[in-house]
């Protein structure tokens, strides 16, 4: 089903959406008939084509998850923009490997803030937004990395685990005002944030899946646009793992 087929389209904010993942649940969004806000640090070619060729139905805008401050200002823009907001996907984040020993504390707060302290503070601001027109559904894209553990990545698989928790103690708090909130947990899938991963582990975390392979974005979009869909309306609180049974 479609946002317009429920009525006047739907809005949807997509962190990080000139890229990966976000991209194609941008693009998956626009296609069935949502209006679309995305944030990113910088333009790309896929943001002004985007923007050139749905119109008044797309909107990006430059914001760093960086800097909490500057998520309730771009949110206001959204609410500006297309007068409400229904759906919130909180897809942007940073993964940083590094052996915790040697993490400097920069590092510890700079990954702590886009990837928890951001989100935390872009769903307050949108949760506010969806409560004046009745309510809305949160997604927030974690990690397998929050509940297996891996070596180098200790602080960002610590802010992930905060996400998921997140998630179920908003569900527990928003549900009274019709917002659901949940969280896709993708496993090994073609990305950037996988780019980096040689052959020879590429062949050890296909040995290791129980489906043989490594998964693709389109997949995870297929989980978080459930999400969002009213064939979801029952379910919130739920970490929802997309990993090809890895974790299992």
């Amino acid at each position: 089903m479609t946002a317009a087929a429920d009525g006047p389209a739907k809005v949807a904010v997509v962190t990080g959406g000139s890229r990966g993942l976000g991209r194609t649940v941008v693009e998956r969004l626009l296609g069935q008939g949502w209006r679309v806000a995305t944030f990113s640090r910088s333009s790309s070619a896929f943001t002004e084509d985007t923007a050139e060729r749905w119109g008044d139905a797309f909107l990006w805008q430059a914001a760093d998850l960086g800097e909490p401050q500057a998520m309730p200002e771009a949110v206001r823009a959204v609410v500006q923009r297309f007068g409400r907001i229904d759906l919130l996907v909180n897809n942007a984040g940073a993964l940083h490997q590094e052996l915790f020993l040697t993490t400097p504390a920069k590092r510890i707060d700079s990954l702590v803030t886009t990837n928890l302290t951001s989100p935390i503070v872009l769903t307050q601001a949108c949760a506010r937004a969806m409560t004046r027109t009745g309510g809305g559904a949160v997604v927030n894209v974690s990690s397998i990395n929050a509940i297996r553990g891996h070596r180098g990545v200790a602080v960002y698989s610590a802010a992930k685990a905060g996400v998921d928790a997140l998630t179920r103690s908003l569900a527990r708090e928003l549900g009274a005002l019709n917002i659901r909130v949940n969280s896709v947990v993708p496993g090994f899938f073609d990305s950037e944030m996988t780019t980096q991963v040689t052959g020879s582990d590429r062949e050890r975390i296909r040995r290791r899946t129980p489906l043989g392979r490594l998964g693709s974005a389109e997949e995870v979009a297929d989980t978080v646009l459930y999400l969002a869909s009213p064939g979801s309306s029952f379910i919130t609180g739920q970490s929802i793992v997309v990993d090809g049974g890895i974790t299992c």
